[in-house]
C-alpha cells in the first residue's frame, strides 16, 4: 500500500468517541433518555399552546417491577381516578345548578309576562272574523278560570 499525500489514510483512535458515521454516540438519544420532544411552530401560529395529556395517558402500567413499587403505582393509579371522578362530579353537579336556575328564571319570566297583561273577553265571534290578519296574531287563547276578570 502506497500512501497518497493528497489522501492520508484515516486511522480511528480508541478513545475517539466520533465514528465513521460522523456522528457520536452522545448525541444519539438512548431509549432511557425521557426527553422531551423538541417540536417546530405550529401550523397554527400559536406558540404558546403546549401539548396537553387526558387522564388516560398520564400514567402508564409498568412491568416487571417490586410487589412494592406495584403498590405505590396503585395507589398512585387510585389517586389520579379519584381526582378526575371528583372534577367530573364537580362540574355535573354545577351544569345541574345552572340548569335548574335556568328553569326557573324561564317559568319566572313567562308568569311575570302573564301578570303583566291586558286581557280584554271577545265575547262577540263575530269580531273575529272581521279583524285584520296583524290584529289576529297578536289575540292568543287563555284559560280564564284562572284569570280575574271582572
Amino acid at each position: 500500500m502506497e500512501s497518497n499525500p493528497e489522501n492520508p489514510p484515516v486511522e480511528q483512535k480508541a478513545n475517539d468517541p466520533v465514528g465513521k458515521s460522523g456522528v457520536s454516540p452522545k448525541s444519539v438519544p438512548n431509549k432511557g433518555d425521557a426527553q422531551p420532544i423538541i417540536r417546530g411552530k405550529p401550523k397554527s401560529g400559536r406558540v404558546w399552546k403546549t401539548s396537553k395529556n387526558r387522564f388516560a395517558t398520564v400514567k402508564r402500567s409498568l412491568r416487571g417491577k417490586t410487589s412494592v413499587q406495584q403498590l405505590a403505582y396503585r395507589d398512585e393509579i387510585k389517586q389520579i381516578k379519584q381526582l378526575s371522578q371528583s372534577i367530573k362530579e364537580t362540574r355535573r353537579r354545577e351544569n345541574e345548578v345552572k340548569r335548574l336556575r335556568r328553569e326557573e328564571n324561564k317559568r319566572r319570566r313567562l308568569e311575570n309576562e302573564r301578570k303583566n297583561e291586558m286581557v280584554q273577553v271577545i265575547k262577540n265571534p263575530a269580531k273575529l272574523k272581521r279583524m285584520r290578519k296583524k290584529h289576529l296574531r297578536m289575540i292568543e287563547k287563555r284559560d280564564i278560570s284562572k284569570l280575574n276578570v271582572v
